[in-house]
Formats: C-alpha cells, sequence, structure tokens
C-alpha cells in the first residue's frame, strides 16, 4: 500500500502545476498578441459614414469598437471625414466624398487613392506614397522632421498637392517625368499632366474637424425622471389626433324592389306539397320623386344695397300724348280750298 501512495504522487502533483501554468500561459499569449499586432496591420480607423471592405479585424478597448485595417482594406468615406491613426505613430486625415485602398509591406504603406482629399502627418517610423491613376506622390523628409501633406483628387481629374512640412517628388508613371514641390508649396494638375502644373493656393483643403465622432458613440446611463421631468411632461400639452375625412362618394340613387311572398306551407300526410298561388306574390318599387325642375348655375351682376329705412320710391304718371284727330277726306278737301282762296295766295 505504500508504494502504491509513492507511485501516485508525482502524477497528481504534475496536473496541479499544468493546471496553474495553463492560465499563465495564456494570458501571456493574449498579451503578447495584443502589443505585437500582426505586420499587416495599418491602423484603426473612425468616421461618422464610411464602409469598410477586405482585410481587417475588430477589436474592443475600453468598451469601445475599433475597425482595425488591414493591407488590402478598401475603404469608402460617404460624407464627412474619417481618420486613420497608424500603429508605427500619426495619422491620415480622410475628407469625403473619398474612395481609397491600403497596402503595406514592412513599414511602408501605399495608398491608392481614386477620390477624395486626404491629409496625412507621420515621422520617420513609416513611409506613405499616394498613388492615382496616373502620378506618384512620395514625400522627402527635411532634416528628418516630420511630414504633413495634402493630396486630392476630384472627379473631373483635377489634383491638388500641398507640402506642409517636407518636399514631395510628384513623378508621372506614364511618361516618368517628375518635378519637386517644396515646402509650403501648393499646385494643381489637370488629367495627371505634368506641363498643366501650376500654382493654386487654397485649392486643398482636408482640416480636422473637431465635431468628428466616433463610429460607436458611447454608452449612455439611464436614470430616473426627476420631478421637474415629470412637470414637464404633464405641461406640454398634447397634440389633438386629427382623424382623416373620408370623403364619401354618393351612392346613384336606384329604385328598391321588395317582394312579398305568402308564407309556406307543409303537409306530412299529403305526397305531393302544394305550390304557392302567384297571384298572392306582391312586388313592392320604393323610388325617390325628384323636382321636375333642376336649376344648376349661379347668378352674376352688381349687388345693390337697399338700406332698410328708405321710404319706398313713388313713381311719377306717364302722361298720355295727345290723340291726333285722324286726317279724313273732307278735312283734306277744306284744307286744299283754304289755300287756293287764302289772301296770301
Amino acid at each position: 500500500m505504500t508504494r502504491e501512495v509513492q507511485a501516485r504522487t508525482p502524477s497528481k502533483l504534475l496536473k496541479l502545476l499544468l493546471c496553474a501554468l495553463l492560465p499563465a500561459s495564456l494570458f501571456l499569449a493574449l498579451e503578447s498578441r495584443a502589443d505585437n499586432p500582426p505586420s499587416d496591420t495599418i491602423g484603426a480607423i473612425e468616421g461618422v459614414a464610411i464602409s469598410v471592405e477586405g482585410p481587417m479585424t475588430v477589436d474592443v478597448v475600453n468598451g469601445r469598437v475599433r475597425t482595425i485595417l488591414r493591407s488590402g482594406s478598401d475603404v469608402r468615406v460617404k460624407a464627412g471625414q474619417a481618420r486613420v491613426d497608424l500603429v508605427e505613430g500619426g495619422y491620415i486625415l480622410i475628407c469625403g466624398p473619398a474612395h481609397f485602398s491600403l497596402l503595406k509591406a514592412g513599414h511602408a504603406i501605399t495608398l491608392a487613392l481614386e477620390t477624395g482629399t486626404v491629409h496625412a502627418q507621420f515621422g520617420n517610423e513609416v513611409s506613405l506614397n499616394v498613388y492615382t491613376a496616373q502620378i506618384q506622390a512620395r514625400p522627402i523628409s527635411i532634416g528628418n522632421g516630420i511630414e504633413d501633406l495634402l493630396v486630392g483628387l476630384d472627379v473631373s481629374g483635377t489634383m491638388c498637392i500641398r507640402a506642409n512640412r517636407g518636399a514631395i517628388r510628384v513623378e508621372q508613371q506614364l511618361t516618368g517625368q517628375s518635378v519637386i514641390v517644396p515646402q509650403t508649396g501648393d499646385i494643381t494638375l489637370t488629367n495627371g499632366q505634368i506641363d498643366s502644373l501650376h500654382t493654386s493656393p487654397g485649392h486643398c483643403i482636408c482640416e480636422m474637424d473637431t465635431n468628428l465622432q466616433p463610429m460607436t458613440p458611447a454608452p449612455e446611463i439611464s436614470r430616473l425622471a426627476t420631478n421637474a421631468d415629470i412637470q414637464k411632461r404633464l405641461i406640454v400639452p398634447k397634440a389633438p389626433t386629427q382623424t382623416a375625412s373620408i370623403p364619401q362618394t354618393a351612392q346613384p340613387e336606384e329604385p328598391v324592389y321588395q317582394i312579398f311572398m305568402p308564407p309556406l306551407r307543409y303537409d306530412a300526410k299529403a305526397k305531393v306539397q302544394a305550390d304557392y298561388d302567384p297571384n298572392l306574390v306582391i312586388l313592392v318599387r320604393r323610388v325617390r320623386v325628384r323636382p321636375t325642375l333642376i336649376y344648376q348655375g349661379r347668378v352674376e351682376g352688381e349687388l345693390v344695397e337697399v338700406p332698410h329705412n328708405a321710404p319706398p320710391a313713388v313713381s311719377e304718371p306717364q302722361v298720355a300724348p295727345p290723340r291726333q284727330e285722324e286726317e279724313s277726306t273732307w278735312n283734306r278737301m277744306k284744307n286744299y280750298f283754304r289755300r287756293i282762296w287764302s289772301p296770301s295766295s
């Protein structure tokens, strides 16, 4: 019995040691994974209206959900601004609407810009190259200082480049022509042609918006309503509910017919039941009598106001004109002879 106990004791101690070391090893593995992200990790992106396609990871830090961009991520900023905090330090600010893709090899990040404006600021720990369909913009550090540049491309093909800190080498990918934009330089190109380069200060604008909010807002903590809140709810009158008035369509007036039949009889002893008498069936027709004449229209004219206390108007009697005596044959003869025997004749 003693030998059996001694033989089993080492196996029990080994199991206890394994159970104690397993959680510690898992914690160390998770901690090393959090501190050392994958080599293709670019940074966390935040914005109001953005969509991400391609490789990415979702991380939760202090109750906030963050979207981590990785090499090959395709990003669309539908409106407003978005910001990418780089793993090596620095940031890339995007002013929408914009569409771009990100690639990473080592500490070199390539930003393929289709539309929109980007404002990047970073140090010597990372190098950033901005590509379009025809132009490559590569920043050049001055005195190993911080690099700050803006690159924008609109749908019409106009490209703007501004070097806030450091210089920028602009190269045409098809012809190989290149030009260096000095520090504080601000230029524009049309259709990716170096020959169309000219200075236009103020064309490239993409500054940090203080109202930029993360995609996942902080959780809201509910609280009980106070007496003041209850009083406000009681004071605010409720809007009267307006019932939608449904117009009733006038149904056509048609005559109504009613049929009155005599009661039916059933005789169990009779083999053939007697039919009802059709002379006892009464047909009643109910109609609505309409007036003979129906006038529809309106009366036009000016309204004459008659005072209530005005005396009635008295009409003057009309005098009939004197009747002329009908001229007879005898009168015509007298007038004729009078004109002949008159002294004036």
